[in-house]
């Protein structure tokens, strides 16, 4: 999908990103930005299915005012249609320490953070509940989706850290029940499991109503494996170390990655669940785009 392309969209580089402190000025700095974009772009659609009214709240935009109404009451309206009605967004967040590793630039976790205070902060924008797990080998932190926990959310976002070996399989079985209202769930991982048992375990989510957005965040250097002299290489959730011989492995690793990421994608289609992958070096634009577009496919399915 061309993002780039829309007009008037600039988006910050993640390696200036870092330099931000501030979770939600991130937040807001990069989406006002991309949502500002596509109100200027001439092929964007908004939404035409009319939803209900809502009260006037100051900072509403003046050209969703229902002029017809207000000439019959007196009060002021805005026009909410079917892709702005309120939603559950849940951030599944991975934290585990594979998700530290950086080969330049920013690291997995940091840029999936990033990520996270965007997606909530543009679901917050449009009145949504918000809500994020954390989780490493066991669940770190449980924010319920409301609408009043968005600081909550930056809060348990900001600080976030990779400190433990990952069991993603294990949680997403953990974490099913407790899903009672329909929600979109977006998961952000580096999703270092077998795809096939992934999905296995993502299905029940769809099966239970739940619309799912998989962000694969990766590094880089982990698709392209730019590395030319022998090295001892440290598995950062083991810490096991293995010696490699670039020149007689990259090739296999180049083809292995490649069918990972092709298998991942293909089976996520396969159970409907919209599938992105995200290198750390790229900006957000793409990440908000596929999020907007898995938005507003559950909302037509709703």
């Amino acid at each position: 999908m061309e993002t780039h392309l829309v007009p008037g969209a600039r988006f910050v580089d993640p390696k200036v990103l870092a330099r931000v402190k501030d979770l939600e000025l991130l937040a807001r700095t990069v989406v006002d930005g991309f949502i500002n974009g596509l109100h200027r772009a001439p092929h964007f659609g908004a939404s035409v299915d009319f939803a209900e009214h809502r009260g006037y709240v100051p900072g509403d935009d003046i050209r969703h005012v229902d002029w017809r109404l207000y000439a019959r009451t007196d009060r002021y309206f805005i026009k909410q249609y079917e892709a702005d009605t309120n939603a559950n967004l849940v951030i599944l967040l991975d934290v585990s320490r594979s998700m530290s590793f950086a080969s330049a630039g920013v690291s997995k976790l940091e840029y999936a953070k990033f990520l996270a205070a965007c997606l909530a902060y543009l679901s917050h924008r449009q009145r949504d509940r918000v809500g994020i797990v954390t989780f490493d080998e066991e669940i770190v932190a449980w924010v319920p989706a409301s609408a009043k926990h968005f600081h909550v959310l930056l809060h348990t976002v900001d600080r976030a850290a990779a400190e433990r070996p990952g069991r993603l399989i294990d949680n997403l079985e953990r974490l099913i029940d407790r899903f009672k209202r329909r929600s979109l769930v977006v998961l952000i991982s580096d999703l270092y499991e077998s795809p096939e048992r992934l999905v296995e375990v993502l299905a029940p989510y769809r099966f239970g109503g739940h619309d799912l957005a998989v962000f694969h965040v990766l590094d880089p250097a982990e698709i392209s494996f730019p590395y030319d002299e022998p090295s001892r290489f440290v598995d950062l959730e083991s810490g096991e170390e293995m010696p490699v011989v670039p020149d007689r492995f990259a090739e296999e690793y180049r083809r292995l990655v490649r069918e990972h990421i092709e298998a991942l994608r293909a089976r996520c289609i396969d159970v409907r669940i919209d599938y992105t992958l995200l290198e750390t070096s790229r900006p957000l634009d793409e990440a908000l785009f596929a999020y907007l577009s898995s938005r507003e496919r559950s909302m037509r399915t709703r």
